[in-house]
């Protein structure tokens, strides 16, 4: 699909007023005989979502319409985790995919107000940045530049287009990678950078116990690897009473092959969106914003 002939923003809502509505098999009112109708032929409202992660970067063209990734996808891997290499590498993406839209982008970290707050596995110099304006100046091209946590762009594409359960009760939505994400929801509503991934599990932060990272590199089962998991689940069990577990993240697509080691009395399910669920949040939040 070219890029190009993809339309940024969404379709406009269906009219609440019964009264606008036209006859299904009547042209619109003026039309020419014969003349096609308006948006017959309109083209999905797509946004470019980039998810930042700690030892790579993912990207896609996304029909914020439905949540699928319909362009583009792209893995990169900057120079480094530092700002001006982030900010290169995203650049680089935008103009391979030649896009001129609504550009999503995630990071891991804390991000309020557009201003990084913490930088567990980037580089410290992202502290006190203006990630949006970063950026911004990177893809000067970009209609609109958004820019959030990582977990929380997954989670919220987990609610828009995954698990129906996520859009009720309390629900932590879990990214298991080169560390731990997290997304607190409320009957589909986020409490924003939660960053549970450092919450204190018997002296150690839940990431450096049960990150999927560790499971390749200290060489572990999904056995060793989902008993270190269990713990950290069941200390946000007791904190926080949550409704269910959602857990996203690369290691997800392989939900099956560990889910019968999982101990805990709280139910847990994979993330829909699998390993996508970053740029599809990403680009769905540069949507809203847009159109905010």
């Amino acid at each position: 699909m070219n890029s190009a002939s993809l339309r940024s923003s969404r379709r406009p809502e269906p009219c609440p007023d019964r009264h606008c509505d036209s006859a299904p098999d009547s042209p619109q009112a003026g039309a020419e005989p014969g003349a096609a109708e308006p948006g017959a032929a309109e083209q999905p409202a797509v946004a470019l979502g980039i998810d930042v992660g700690g030892s790579a970067i993912k990207a896609g063209l996304v029909d914020t319409d439905t949540g699928q990734v319909v362009d583009g996808s792209l893995t990169t891997r900057p120079a480094s985790t530092r700002p001006a290499d982030i900010a290169a590498a995203v650049a680089e993406t935008a103009r391979a995919l030649d896009w001129r839209g609504e550009l999503g982008v995630t990071l891991p970290a804390v991000v309020s107000g557009d201003i990084v707050g913490s930088a567990a596995n980037i580089d410290p110099s992202w502290v006190g940045v203006n990630a949006r304006e970063l950026f911004t100046e990177a893809v000067p091209e970009a209609a609109a530049v958004t820019v959030l946590n990582d977990a929380d762009a997954a989670g919220l594409a987990e609610v828009a287009f995954g698990d129906e359960r996520a859009r009720s009760g309390a629900v932590i939505f879990l990214t298991l990678g080169t560390g731990i994400g997290s997304a607190m929801l409320v009957d589909g509503a986020l409490f924003p950078n939660s960053e549970l991934g450092h919450l204190l599990v018997d002296d150690s932060e839940a990431e450096h116990l049960a990150a999927a990272r560790w499971k390749n590199e200290k060489g572990w089962s999904y056995e060793q690897w989902v008993h270190q998991l269990n713990r950290v689940l069941a200390e946000y069990a007791k904190l926080f009473s949550p409704d269910l577990f959602i857990l996203g993240g690369g290691i997800s697509a392989d939900f099956a092959e560990w889910e019968g080691y999982l101990d805990v009395n709280v139910p847990v399910a994979a993330a829909r969106l699998r390993n996508q669920a970053g740029i599809v949040g990403a680009a769905l939040a540069a949507t809203d914003t847009a159109h905010s």
